[in-house]
């Protein structure tokens, strides 16, 4: 996803740092692309393509030019069937992922995940670049992961805002929908958590969501308080990943369900306020919230005994745990993210 090929770009950057003549190239899902396009530390993108999954003879033709790059090391940031395979094809001398006891024999390296962050990074972070160790006592050059937007995508975002009479500098963007069901807080609270946007500040507010989710992001305004729609412009949306990108930017905020662009605010150093899902391990992504304007909320903050079972269960049940997810947990807590970053 598009938070996981951000973060692991690191790995190509502290590569790139440490070994300059180094050739890094970096295999990636294909829609991923643009949060990582333009980054001068990765030499060579090599997309996976969808028809990889849906054809086993396209995916055996793409693994014998994998094999044809000679590659002397690989790491293995993603540590699934489809990498697993595309490691072993490599012929790699040097190999490493994370520990799992039915492939670890395909790796040169393993290691085994983490259950508390070295750093402010979070573990997500941490454990990726761990993965470097297995080319020896490399110098952590940057923890922090960035995006590369030219000056004609800021101009252009830039005079979006003008088309549509909205300041950048007094506009909070909103992460309205998560993914999936299971990673989009209700919208009745989400409604509740815009609300106090709406009243505490002066700022206006733009939604991001992709086009199939706009009869739900519809149903989230519908629900939101009559000033409130005033302030909302759904008409304002990014017509691209690196238009996106280049609208976040500019804003005060990001604010809303942790996901991809908490991590897209993160990277372009923009102050977020993510609300994760009961079943995602917030210490794995909650990354930089101590010396950068960034905040996070999880249920386990308020109600830890309700998120004591396995990722597996917390994720089957994930909608009625949301229920006990109330906008009242937090709301002090979003305030003073909002003193102390936006107002």
């Amino acid at each position: 996803m598009i938070g996981d090929v951000l973060i692991s770009s690191l790995i190509c950057e502290n590569i790139k740092r440490n070994f300059p003549d180094a050739e890094v190239h970096y295999l990636i899902n294909a829609f991923t692309k643009p949060v990582v396009d333009g980054n001068p530390f990765i030499d060579k993108f090599v997309i996976f393509e969808d028809l990889y999954r849906e054809s086993k003879p396209a995916f055996y033709t793409f693994l014998k030019s994998i094999r044809q790059e000679n590659y002397t090391h690989v790491i293995d940031a993603y540590g699934k069937l489809e990498s697993n395979l595309i490691s072993l094809f490599s012929k790699a001398p040097y190999k490493a992922s994370y520990h799992k006891n039915y492939t670890s024999w395909i790796y040169t390296k393993t290691y085994k995940e983490m259950s508390e962050p070295l750093t402010e990074a979070g573990i997500a972070i941490d454990y990726r670049l761990k993965l470097l160790e297995t080319l020896g006592n490399l110098k952590i050059y940057n923890s922090k992961p960035q995006i590369y937007l030219s000056t004609q995508e800021k101009e252009a975002a830039a005079m979006a805002f003008q088309k549509h009479s909205l300041d950048a500098q007094k506009t909070i963007m909103i992460n309205a929908l998560g993914s999936g069901l299971n990673k989009t807080y209700p919208l009745a609270y989400m409604a509740e958590v815009i609300d106090t946007i709406a009243s505490e500040t002066r700022s206006s507010l733009i939604f991001n969501y992709m086009p199939k989710q706009k009869d739900e992001v519809q149903k989230l305004y519908n629900l939101c308080a009559p000033e409130t729609q005033k302030r909302i412009h759904l008409e304002f949306t990014a017509n691209s990943l690196r238009n996106l990108m280049a609208i976040s930017s500019q804003c005060q905020a990001i604010i809303g369900n942790e996901g991809g662009a908490i991590n897209i605010a993160k990277a372009l150093d923009v102050p977020s306020f993510a609300i994760f899902s009961p079943w995602i391990f917030k210490e794995g992504w909650n990354s930089f919230e101590k010396n950068y304007p960034n905040a996070s909320v999880h249920l386990s903050d308020y109600k830890p005994e309700l998120c004591k079972d396995s990722k597996s269960e917390l994720k089957h049940k994930s909608l009625q745990l949301y229920q006990e997810f109330k906008p009242d947990f937090f709301k002090t807590k979003l305030s003073e993210f909002m003193t102390n970053h936006i107002i």
